[in-house]
């Protein structure tokens, strides 16, 4: 019998990571491939991403949690809201692994559920270092899960340390840099002009989303990268940010900028086309973890604003600066001008793997033992 995997996915951003390696599951025979849509999927002001899902072609089943405020509370509202219903749909389905992957609070709600009801669950990008709630999940749900499945060796020696069974720790490289490595991307012709940009000129990524400790804070950490764009004035392509809380008022934030004319704005943007613009680009600029993960597979320069990816492992593309206009604005003028630093970028090799993680993933989990040996977990100590 093919053996049921569920992934879990609540946001562009983990369905853009998991993609290729949702094909990859897909072609393989023993194994049977369900998702679990919900939160920013479902909400229009950040894009519908359901969509996306729905062209993909998955089987999927729709959980219709979202996050009604930009607040904390939402935030918490929102992962009791999706364990409730998550935990029903489960028993309904009943799946032989619950895949998982990162810090949201869909993907802890996830690890809860599979714990309590004593199916296996599987987890990507555990034993990271970040910062504030996503640090708490994140390695929260390595302690609940059953088979993990780092990006690097040094996370997987975090996740034996927290005194998981080495035996149930497979590194498998980042997800995201399978289609950078092994997906044909859209023609950087083709992807400059559907975006509107030109070639000949430096072309800024801006991607920043806001940070659960500093949600006050927020506008005023915003308004500096954008007062630092204004001032360059160099083409400039903004993504909205999550729907954590502080995200809708960066997003109001935003939207007084639209009417500078390099300045383009998007709710949402496929993964392809994401992947597309970080190979034309010339820098990107936010504190996304694809400045960290994804960029040095591109040679492309990351200027990381503030604290979200503190201690995340990093090659040498990454500037990181505090919230301040200037020492923004001279970061994106070295990671663009400066030819000793981009000399640089062609001497390092990416941390995060070599665009073989699906393969890795779907391998182990189509033969992995799902015994008592493997639920009944102790501390490795």
């Amino acid at each position: 019998m093919k053996r049921k995997i569920l992934y879990i996915t609540g946001t562009r951003a983990d369905y853009g990571l998991m993609r290729s390696v949702l094909f990859e599951m897909v072609k393989n025979p023993d194994i049977e491939l369900e998702l679990v849509v919900t939160g920013m999927h479902l909400m229009e002001e950040f894009g519908m991403t359901i969509n996306d899902i729905e062209k993909d072609g998955f089987k999927f089943h729709r959980i219709n949690a979202k996050f009604d405020e930009d607040s904390k509370l939402s935030m918490v509202k929102f992962i009791g809201e999706f364990i409730k219903s998550l935990s029903e749909l489960v028993i309904e389905i009943s799946p032989d692994i619950i895949l998982l992957l990162g810090d949201r609070g869909e993907m802890l709600g996830g690890a809860v559920v599979g714990a309590y009801l004593s199916i296996p669950t599987a987890h990507l990008h555990g034993g990271e270092i970040t910062s504030t709630v996503d640090e708490y999940a994140r390695h929260a749900i390595t302690k609940l899960v059953n088979i993990h499945l780092p990006a690097t060796q040094k996370s997987a020696e975090r996740i034996i340390k927290m005194g998981e069974n080495p035996d149930n720790v497979f590194v498998v490289g980042a997800p995201g840099l399978d289609p950078i490595l092994g997906e044909k991307l859209v023609n950087p012709e083709k992807i400059s002009a559907k975006y509107n940009l030109n070639l000949n000129e430096p072309i800024i990524l801006l991607v920043q989303h806001p940070v659960t400790l500093e949600s006050k804070k927020a506008i005023s950490q915003a308004r500096e990268t954008l007062d630092a764009i204004v001032e360059l004035e160099k083409q400039t392509v903004i993504i909205y940010p999550n729907a954590d809380a502080g995200g809708r008022k960066i997003i109001e934030l935003i939207k007084e900028y639209g009417n500078y004319p390099f300045i383009n704005t998007y709710k949402s943007i496929s993964s392809i086309d994401y992947l597309s613009l970080m190979n034309i680009s010339s820098v990107i600029v936010g504190n996304s973890s694809s400045g960290i993960i994804e960029a040095p597979s591109f040679k492309l320069p990351a200027v990381n604003i503030g604290s979200r990816q503190e201690g995340r492992e990093r090659a040498s593309n990454v500037i990181d600066v505090d919230y301040n206009k200037e020492e923004i604005k001279n970061a994106i003028n070295k990671a663009i001008h400066d030819e000793r630093f981009k000399d640089t970028l062609n001497k390092y090799i990416n941390p995060y793997g070599d665009g073989k993680t699906g393969k890795r993933v779907t391998d182990i989990l189509s033969k992995i033992k799902l015994d008592n040996k493997l639920m009944n977990k102790k501390l490795n100590l």
